[in-house]
């Protein structure tokens, strides 16, 4: 099951969490991508803690599209550091990460 991956990243505004979920979904990146938001982010930045709204976007993929994604969410991102981390998803329905593979072109 570690072929398929749930990556996750914030933005400052829903905007941009919206332009890069579609990016990443018409680039055949990823099968969805959901934009949830504001959420409350505290973090270390510059030597001190800081506070901001954000807006997370959620991506489905496969392993065999992290490179790529990755790259182009580097790409489209206004962070100078934007978070992007990528966990496994170890379980799913059969149905659904067949449709995932599908939409990336890897079914």
């Amino acid at each position: 099951m570690d072929r398929y991956v749930e990556v996750t990243t914030t933005t400052e505004t829903e905007q941009d969490a919206r332009r890069i979920a579609t990016a990443v979904v018409q680039g055949r990146l990823a099968a969805c991508a959901q934009v949830a938001g504001p959420i409350t982010s505290t973090y270390w930045w510059d030597g001190e803690v800081q506070t901001a709204e954000e807006w997370r976007c959620q991506i489905k993929t496969t392993r065999g599209k992290l490179e790529e994604l990755t790259q182009t969410i580097l790409a489209l991102h206004p962070y100078d550091t934007p978070e992007i981390i990528a966990l496994p998803i170890v379980a799913g329905s059969e149905a659904y990460l067949s449709w995932l593979e599908e939409e990336v072109g890897e079914g």
